[in-house]
């Protein structure tokens, strides 16, 4: 009776994404309507694709987890900082010019921005091979996690929990494109709000609720991490320091991930972006600062778990272990539904990336709307073939933890991207040598980190901590090495920046409503 229960749960949930999927086939006859849903997504529905682009099974099991495990309660910083400056003040400094900007450059993808907006099509190759490279990694990083709430949901094989998310995702996202996406990821936000509710609450009544459980958190010490009593009950925990590198890689890298940013090329006008923000960050208080104050729980279980044999993807698990099977059900449904939103959004950006920004503008004949979007389907079910085979291959030879290999992706990404990006929307200043130099100190110093770990200080040999400095590099070079280099040409650039001056009834960097502007 208790598999019964949760395979029923399981079979509605798939077949909720599966016919959500099919459904959205008419929205996805062309390359606007399969990568963007034509710029007509309302507040609800890109809030929600945001923030379940941003949390996944990472977050709940392998951040919350470890971090969890190292800091303590202060732990929950992340998730705070997750939801001030990963989500509110990304919406709000980044999503109207954004959007203003993308739709008068008709660029659908972050490495087509880039080529537009610096007038450098090299610039834009560079920035598709590293988005489709290093999406990789943290796509596998999202099977991780599920796999081992199914196996001691199901008792399962692993493979077989990896091919099973792996299909069903590609099925709803070949079919459905962003539509079904978003409409998914709506759902799949539901679920993880309640969820995390839900799930908070019967964790930590294991320990005889939060009052008991923060007594006995206070009691216990590490002398290995700290002598200071009730060190992991403290406002900042035992580790300030790296505490900190982890709130801004969490937080500030998705100012440049182009799986989050493509949500607000999607956004249909101002009320929705002024809405969205609202419902972002709220979201993101929830989920964010909910996983990670469970996890700053972890120490009580340290007679059930033996973090250095077993890794620190183990403790949130453990957790879930004495569950009833509804609850249990609920935990592999929610983790389910943060990992197959946020899979759906990475093998979107990579597909779309990879044919719109290299293949097809280097043949000479522009390839049939109908050919780029059946190549994008074709890639997709590529892309998250490798994606699973990386993550079996991870498990089976314990090649790294989830936090590991999400910190390459988004330390490479947001270290190529983040300062470019950023000043690219406000800086007429921003020159091609600066961007350049962004690529290639945030790629090569994360690729450095992870084949010459040892010779690095020891302060920078964890790649969250390396992904977080080179995010603050690109932030503080881009501006000074645009000074010294030579100045874009004035008028290209005045024509790209005309678009927030344009007159409608108030200028569009109030209200962005579709203007059909021409590129520049």
């Amino acid at each position: 009776m208790d598999m019964i229960i949760k395979l029923a749960m399981m079979v509605i949930f798939f077949g909720l994404m599966v016919g959500i999927g099919l459904y959205c086939q008419r929205h996805s006859n062309s390359v606007d309507g399969f990568v963007l849903g034509g710029r007509s997504v309302g507040a609800w529905f890109t809030a929600f694709a945001y923030g379940t682009s941003y949390f996944s099974a990472v977050i709940l099991v392998g951040y919350s987890g470890q971090f969890g495990w190292r800091f303590g309660i202060s732990s929950t910083w992340i998730g705070l900082g997750n939801a001030i400056i990963g989500s509110y003040l990304a919406w709000a400094i980044l999503g109207r010019r954004t959007r203003v900007m993308t739709q008068h450059l008709k660029s659908k993808t972050m490495p087509d921005f880039f080529e537009k907006r610096y007038n450098s099509r090299a610039l834009g190759v560079g920035a598709a091979l590293i988005v489709f490279v290093f999406l990789i990694p943290y796509a596998a990083s999202l099977y991780n996690g599920l796999s081992r709430l199914f196996a001691m949901a199901f008792n399962i094989d692993y493979s077989l929990c990896i091919l099973l998310m792996a299909i069903l995702t590609a099925i709803y996202v070949v079919a459905g494109g962003y539509m079904a996406t978003v409409i998914n990821d709506f759902i799949q936000g539901i679920i993880m709000l309640g969820g995390i509710v839900i799930i908070i609450v019967a964790a930590l009544s294991q320990f005889g609720g939060v009052s008991q459980a923060l007594e006995a958190l206070a009691e216990v010490s590490d002398p290995t991490v700290s002598t200071a009593p009730g060190i992991f009950t403290s406002f900042f925990g035992p580790d300030p320091f790296n505490l900190a590198a982890v709130v801004i890689l969490t937080s500030l890298g998705t100012w440049s991930l182009p799986q989050m940013t493509q949500k607000f090329y999607a956004i249909k006008n101002e009320a929705a972006i002024v809405k969205g923000t609202v419902i972002s960050t709220l979201f993101a208080v929830i989920v964010a600062g909910g996983c990670y104050f469970l996890g700053g729980f972890g120490r009580l279980l340290s007679g059930q778990v033996d973090v250095a044999s077993q890794g620190y993807d183990v403790i949130i698990p453990t957790m879930f272990q004495h569950f009833s099977p509804v609850l249990m059900g609920l935990v592999v449904v929610l983790v389910l539904a943060a990992s197959m939103s946020t899979l759906s959004s990475l093998v979107l950006t990579a597909s779309s990336t990879l044919i719109l920004d290299l293949i097809e503008k280097r043949k000479c004949a522009k390839i049939s709307e109908n050919r780029q979007i059946l190549m994008m389907r074709g890639l997709i079910v590529v892309f998250i073939l490798i994606s699973a085979v990386i993550a079996i291959v991870q498990y089976k030879y314990n090649f790294a933890f989830i936090a590991q290999l999400m910190g390459l992706s988004w330390g490479a990404m947001a270290g190529a991207f983040l300062g470019p990006y950023l000043y690219g929307l406000y800086d007429k200043r921003t020159s091609a040598a600066a961007v350049w130099f962004s690529y290639i100190f945030g790629v090569g110093v994360m690729l450095l980190n992870m084949f010459l770990q040892s010779s690095f200080p020891a302060w920078l040999q964890s790649p969250i901590n390396c992904g977080a400095f080179v995010m603050l590099v690109s932030l503080i070079a881009t501006p000074l090495i645009s000074r010294l280099s030579k100045a874009p040409d004035r008028d290209y650039v005045e024509g790209i920046f005309s678009c927030y001056g344009r007159q409608v009834t108030v200028t569009v960097t109030d209200s962005i409503g579709n203007q059909g502007e021409v590129a520049h």
